[in-house]
């Protein structure tokens, strides 16, 4: 029995995806629940899974080829214990590797004798990816480079080998994702006045806390007890003290969220994503770093749901894990604000008239100044400042 594989239903916020690799080829034993394509869209990689055991009977829509909601991309021949006979796919929107035409271009094959050039090496760039003479006459100008990445196999940052003295480049396009990056920050800086106040936090509470109660910890909540827990909890009790921080702006109206859904950043191969942290007033800090551990794994392994990246009411970016000492991050629209987190060093510092050497952090927040005057995010900074050197206050809530 032939099952027809289609494009799972797309959110209302999401028009179409991509397809961006199909794991099987036409004649291949599949399992149920096996990924058999990821599609992507312009907020998340989505998986589509087999719905039998069987044999992938047919790709209907090659790689690089945008695809709707309930679209048929292929199909399933479920139950076959051999191969189904492979149906050839569609033309890729890729080009054809240019071995494959040479024999149909009279004038390459006798520039290829001529030069010594190897069409194969060649990008062609005629019909259906056919290498032309004008292909072979650029070749024998410009210093030999690897052959153009099909769309299909296509990585944000190629790792390009010259070999001495060669001036090489190589072009590729942005995946979705990191067309949507582009798009998101390019709204921000052009639809909101954006401004970004600074401070700095003694680190060393938190540091010491952690030490003392690690093993203990992960004993009892069976999860290791990180910073990013600490953070959240301290800007939510921030956010209570400071709402308009956690507002939005809808045409000339200013939207009060009385939960805090806090997004936090993750860098992925891909691109950046914000999954979010549902109602984190509600969280401990074991909850609050369970959940993060799960969002990093999803969105290393590209199992974030839509819904995870959907409703942020702020977010919280950590450049530190990068060696970031000090940055100012851009606001991700409809949200008013953005916490910035960097890395810690030791630096000299005065305490109690005394100079002594402390691990400092440089952390800021980038503002919809719009609607958040600098009191209020200088006074949403402080309260985070104050939350972390004494972390006891975050328990009691005080």
């Amino acid at each position: 029995m032939s099952i027809e594989i289609k494009v799972p239903v797309l959110p209302e916020s999401v028009s179409d995806a991509v397809i961006a690799k199909w794991h099987k080829k036409p004649g291949d034993a599949v399992k149920r629940d096996e990924n058999l394509v990821d599609l992507e869209t312009d907020k998340v990689v989505l998986e589509v899974p087999s719905p039998v055991d069987g044999v992938l009977a047919e790709i209907l829509i090659a790689v690089g080829v945008s695809v709707t909601s309930q679209q048929l991309i292929g199909r399933v021949q479920e139950g076959a214990a051999v191969s189904a006979p492979a149906a050839a796919a569609p033309p890729a929107a890729t080009p054809i590797p240019a071995a494959t035409h040479t024999d149909q271009a009279p004038s390459v094959r006798r520039m290829a004798t001529e030069t010594g050039i190897d069409p194969t090496s060649v990008a062609g760039t005629g019909r259906d990816g056919r290498v032309t003479k004008e292909d072979m006459l650029t070749a024998q100008k410009v210093p030999a480079v690897a052959p153009a990445i099909p769309v299909a196999a296509a990585k944000p940052a190629p790792s390009l080998q010259a070999t001495p003295g060669a001036r090489t480049e190589e072009r590729v396009p942005m995946t979705r994702l990191r067309t949507k990056i582009a798009e998101r920050m390019m709204q921000s800086k052009n639809s909101i006045a954006m401004l970004t106040s600074f401070n700095e936090v003694n680190m060393k509470a938190v540091m010491d806390t952690r030490k003392k109660y690690a093993e203990a910890f992960e004993k009892v909540h069976g999860v290791k007890l990180g910073f990013m827990s600490f953070f959240v909890k301290a800007c939510t009790e921030a956010l209570k003290m400071h709402p308009i921080v956690n507002a939005s702006v809808e045409g000339n109206d200013i939207v009060y969220h009385a939960y805090h859904d806090i997004g936090v950043a993750v860098a992925t191969e891909k691109g950046l994503v914000v999954p979010v942290l549902r109602n984190t007033a509600s969280q401990n800090l074991a909850d609050i770093e369970r959940n993060i551990g799960t969002f990093a794994k999803q969105a290393r392994e590209g199992g974030l749901q839509l819904e995870d990246l959907q409703g942020g009411t702020f977010t919280i970016t950590n450049g530190g894990v990068f060696g970031s000492l000090f940055s100012t991050p851009i606001v991700n629209p409809p949200q008013s604000a953005i916490f910035g987190m960097h890395t810690i060093k030791e630096r000299a510092i005065v305490e109690n008239g005394v100079v002594i050497a402390a691990p400092m952090m440089f952390i800021a927040i980038s503002y919809d100044h719009r609607i958040i005057d600098g009191k209020d995010a200088v006074q949403f900074l402080v309260a985070v400042k104050n939350y972390l050197e004494d972390p006891v206050r975050l328990m009691l809530h005080i």
